[in-house]
């Protein structure tokens, strides 16, 4: 019986949003409905291939634009910001009327970070989460009240990592 703990993936270090998947995966086996917000994220990529053929796996996502967060025009942050808050709204209300058990939101930290998603949304869904959903947040620079928040927090820590010597990333390893 899930108890509607919350779970932070946290950090510099690859692997936040590969460790989302893993627990979404874990719950999928066990037949329990899972949705997928994915902030600033809008291209094909290997996990969301898989996801379509696992039963009870709902994904909503998109990105306005086609540049990095910081360097997106205002009509390109004002359209990220309405997407944003719009799946994070129908991801909510899919937890509510109990057509899930684990809600992720992938990337949450960073659309927060720049401004790309209404805050009081989140502070809302984490004053009075929906009775017994696993919520789990990942991204880089969580705050601190989403620290407080949490009854999970696990901070990948970037030891080495290619990109560093000019590798970008890689279908079916990064994405």
């Amino acid at each position: 019986m899930s108890l509607g703990l919350v779970h932070i993936y946290t950090g510099d270090g690859k692997g936040k949003t590969t460790a989302a998947l893993g627990l979404m995966l874990r719950a999928a086996g066990r037949g329990i409905p899972v949705v997928l917000v994915q902030f600033l994220k809008g291209g094909p990529s290997g996990e969301l291939e898989s996801l379509k053929r696992l039963p009870g796996v709902t994904v909503l996502r998109g990105k306005a634009g086609s540049s990095f967060a910081a360097a997106m025009s205002r009509a390109e942050r004002e359209a990220a910001k309405a997407l944003h808050d719009r799946n994070l709204r129908r991801g909510v209300e899919l937890a509510r009327q109990g057509a899930c058990g684990l809600l992720v939101l992938d990337e949450v930290m960073a659309a927060l970070k720049h401004g790309l998603l209404e805050e009081g949304l989140l502070r809302d869904l984490l004053e009075s989460p929906p009775a017994g959903v696993e919520l789990v947040l990942t991204g880089r620079d969580a705050p601190g009240w989403l620290l407080e928040r949490a009854d999970y927090i696990t901070e990948m820590k970037k030891i080495r990592h290619p990109y560093d010597r000019g590798i970008t990333a890689r279908p079916g390893i990064e994405y």
